[in-house]
């Protein structure tokens, strides 16, 4: 995918980003909204900034890891269920 990905195709919303600020959301008419994660049922795990946020910083560590080589082509916001990360190891215990 070399060149810039086609925006602005969804109906009611608008995501847009600033690099210094991150994702904003709104509806077509200029109301403020915000993302959330639902899940194949339709329950909403997680809504608002925190999720714009974590979109953001999860794009920010893909392209950043592209572009320095690294070949880490996914990032996780968290380790698959059942890993803990070292910081929650120590805070489990």
């Amino acid at each position: 995918m070399i060149g810039i990905p086609k925006t602005d195709t969804l109906q009611q919303s608008v995501i847009s980003g600033v690099c210094y600020e991150g994702l904003s959301i709104s509806t077509k008419d200029g109301k403020p909204a915000r993302l959330a994660v639902i899940d194949a049922d339709g329950n909403i795990l997680d809504a608002g900034p925190e999720v714009a946020r974590e979109a953001w910083n999860v794009t920010l560590a893909v392209y950043k890891n592209f572009l320095i080589g690294k070949g880490h082509l996914r990032i996780l916001s968290e380790p698959p269920a059942g890993i803990l990360s070292p910081n929650k190891e120590k805070a489990a215990a």
